[in-house]
């Protein structure tokens, strides 16, 4: 019996539960079937997962299709309605064992009940099921999941549930069975990371992980932290950024806009200021730091100037990696129900901030040329430097080592070394 097809969209967590559910359903004996993990972010992303399960029922004729993730939690009867799925599976109902079980069952195409899809809201911990990583040289941990804010224009934390944060404890003894493994670096993923500890005795934060994960696990590497809300970064983080070399000088921010008033709009806990003074302590406690930031383009009401404060932000952050979202209405959001924006001017301001954030990261590529970097290799001729910027190798290296190379030059958004 062939193994099962697994398809990820979405973020790096869904890939990260991917490879759980891929182990999930190998232990129930799950074969010939197809698992598609969606994602809800935009309604994009929605389309994109029924063009994907579509295709994938084309290419694999009468096998079962179960849809799991954030966009069959929020829209099951979506899914349910698709003549090409067997079974719509819900975010906490994919990482518990029995489900795979039930799963496995011979008659599974021929049962009535579709939809597996419980209320995410009464979940209050995160799924205790680890995996050995995946990737061949870096590692994903999951150290949180859900969130307790409401963004106006997101539909996430119904589809993920509230903030549920693993215990520090499983957290490091994960991340030791990783190096043990041999994974050089790891990185901490969750959808709001920076709420890690608040659901736990004492209410410990994110950086008491990070330092705790330094202290217990000497021969990790490298260690990197996903995408942070910075107006929630603590003390201890901070001093680990200023402290700890293993402690990769990239940070991934949710901004999500540079205007005031869009910022209140869309209930963020931050204002412009706080993101510009949050990149200039971080800098100045390690200089060569590096941002990424979400930036979302045309959101409801926004009017040119409040366009021109968010990608003026793209300067006054210092930002190097950006990913922008061209906004798009998300139904049961309040955002949704704003004056909205025309689609044409939202793809113009996207491409505007588009252009500002390739000529921000070749800006900083270039400044790179003739500097020496730690660089992880993850296939013969590819790597990334510590600042998370990828570099292309002349001749073969050894994979899932850091090597020292100095950069001779810029192709293609990437290093040459």
């Amino acid at each position: 019996m062939s193994a099962p097809v697994f398809s990820t969209l979405g973020c790096r967590l869904n890939a990260y539960e991917t490879e759980a559910m891929r182990e999930l359903a190998a232990a129930a004996g799950i074969g010939g079937a197809v698992v598609v993990n969606t994602c809800a972010v935009t309604a994009e992303a929605v389309r994109k997962a029924k063009q994907e399960i579509r295709r994938l029922a084309r290419e694999h004729p009468g096998v079962p299709v179960i849809v799991t993730g954030c966009a069959a939690q929020t829209e099951p009867g979506t899914f349910a309605a698709m003549p090409e799925v067997t079974r719509v599976v819900g975010n906490a109902e994919k990482m518990q064992p029995g489900t795979w079980r039930a799963l496995s069952a011979p008659d599974l195409i021929g049962q009535t009940e579709k939809i597996m899809v419980d209320d995410i809201m009464s979940v209050t911990e995160t799924a205790g099921h680890l995996i050995d990583g995946f990737g061949r040289h870096r590692a994903y941990v999951q150290a949180q999941n859900g969130c307790d804010h409401r963004c106006t224009f997101c539909i996430i934390p119904y589809g993920r549930g509230n903030s549920r944060s693993v215990p520090a404890g499983v957290v490091v003894e994960q991340i030791r069975r990783l190096v043990d493994r041999g994974f050089q670096e790891v990185v901490l993923t969750g959808v709001d990371l920076t709420s890690w500890g608040a659901d736990l005795p004492g209410s410990p934060r994110l950086g008491d992980l990070v330092m705790r994960i330094l202290r217990l696990v000497p021969d990790l590497a490298r260690l990197r932290i996903s995408s942070i809300d910075s107006i929630e970064a603590d003390e201890n983080l901070m001093r680990a950024i200023a402290t700890e070399p293993r402690l990769m000088p990239h940070l991934h921010l949710s901004l999500q806009h540079g205007d005031d008033l869009i910022l209140k709009r869309m209930k963020r806990r931050h204002l412009r200021d706080d993101a510009i003074r949050f990149c200039e302590e971080a800098r100045r406690l390690r200089p060569d730091i590096v941002f990424g930031a979400d930036i979302i383009a045309g959101f409801p009401t926004e009017t040119e100037a409040m366009f021109e404060n968010a990608l003026r932000l793209v300067e006054e952050c210092g930002l190097t990696f950006l990913h922008v979202f061209p906004f798009s209405p998300r139904r049961g959001t309040p955002a949704a129900r704003m004056p909205q924006v025309a689609k044409a001017l939202i793809r113009e301001r996207a491409a505007r901030l588009r252009a500002a954030g390739q000529a921000a990261l070749q800006r900083h590529l270039d400044a790179q040329i003739g500097r020496t970097h730690r660089i992880l290799t993850e296939g013969p001729r590819l790597g990334r430097t510590e600042q998370f910027a990828e570099v292309a190798f002349a001749a073969d290296q050894p994979e899932g080592r850091i090597v020292a190379a100095v950069v001779r030059g810029v192709a293609g958004g990437r290093l040459l070394a």
